[in-house]
């Protein structure tokens, strides 16, 4: 007789509309920052895996890119690797915003679920539902439980908490019998030097409001373990074109320095040591075709085909 297994462990994917609340939902059931969150769109490029620990269950997170209608290479590549996670997932959780309703993005999905068929779970969470009155909440639920068969509906608010614990509870419950996947101390799959280059990332897009956000990218160059402790860490910011580089730098290089003080920050709290960021910004026209700079966000090149 061999010994069934006492814990459990699988995968669950978070797909919905871009700025649907999947990163505050993930960093929410993680209890931590794994993925970065803003008010801008499309900002998770790379399926970002967080692990929560819930009783005797291990769930490993995918925090998809948003989904939407893809026109770029990059785009065309987000939208691959968010249904990638679909197909890999034990448990898929559909985001939807209580305010925005059925949109034609999220026909769309539905559209594409049900061509994934019903034989994996499916569930629907509702967010921001303290957005909208409980007779509009009430009809949203029914209407979108008539159009897919999910297996559970969680009505929640992915930025004040609400309900998330009772949709954590329920995704242990659905987790595979298996050991364990990770450490229990581990949070987050993704390479410290991935981490450190996303977390840049986000500080330029809070600092810059224009379009350029979608026209740069961030590699983490070199990582230096020093003998103190701390940690030397290189970063380079590529954008399109040479006015980019300006708005990055900003007057007499004040917005490169904010957003380098704002990242360092963040580093040094999420790895708890001192941290010397130094970042430089390079023009390269033609990064969005690049194979390399997709590998370092984790999207693979050949999905951004037409």
């Amino acid at each position: 007789m061999t010994e069934t297994p006492q814990t459990r462990a699988g995968f669950v994917a978070l797909i919905g509309e871009p700025n649907a609340g999947k990163s505050t939902l993930l960093n929410r059931m993680v209890g931590a920052k794994v993925s970065i969150v803003t008010h801008k769109v499309q900002t998770t490029r790379a399926r970002i895996r967080g692990v929560a620990i819930e009783g005797d269950s291990q769930i490993v997170f995918v925090d998809t890119p948003g989904l939407f209608q893809p026109k770029r290479r990059l785009d065309r590549a987000m939208v691959a690797a968010a249904w990638s996670g679909v197909a890999d997932a034990d448990v898929v959780v559909l985001l939807i915003e209580a305010h925005r309703g059925i949109t034609k993005g999220v026909e769309a999905i539905l559209e594409r679920l049900a061509e994934v068929g019903t034989n994996r779970t499916i569930a629907l969470a509702i967010n921001k539902i303290d957005r909208v009155e409980s007779p509009v909440l009430l009809g949203l639920t029914k209407e979108l439980n008539d159009r897919f068969p999910f297996a559970e509906t969680f009505l929640i608010s992915a930025e004040r908490g609400h309900g998330v614990d009772t949709l954590r509870h329920w995704l242990a419950e659905q987790m595979p019998e298996e050991p364990w996947l990770y450490p229990e101390d581990q949070i987050a799959d993704l390479p410290m030097r991935m981490i450190a280059a996303e977390i840049t990332r986000e500080k330029l897009i809070l600092r810059l409001h224009q379009e350029l956000p979608y026209q740069l990218t961030v590699e983490t160059e070199n990582w230096e373990e020093r003998k103190d402790g701390s940690a030397r860490i290189d970063q380079i910011i590529y954008v399109m074109r040479d006015g980019h580089k300006g708005i990055v730098l900003g007057n007499r290089g004040e917005t490169i320095k904010a957003v380098s003080q704002a990242a360092r920050a963040e580093l040094m709290e999420f790895m708890g040591r001192k941290v010397h960021l130094f970042l430089q910004v390079k023009v390269r026209p033609g990064w969005l075709e690049e194979s390399e700079r997709y590998s370092e966000m984790g999207l693979d090149f050949k999905d951004g085909n037409v």
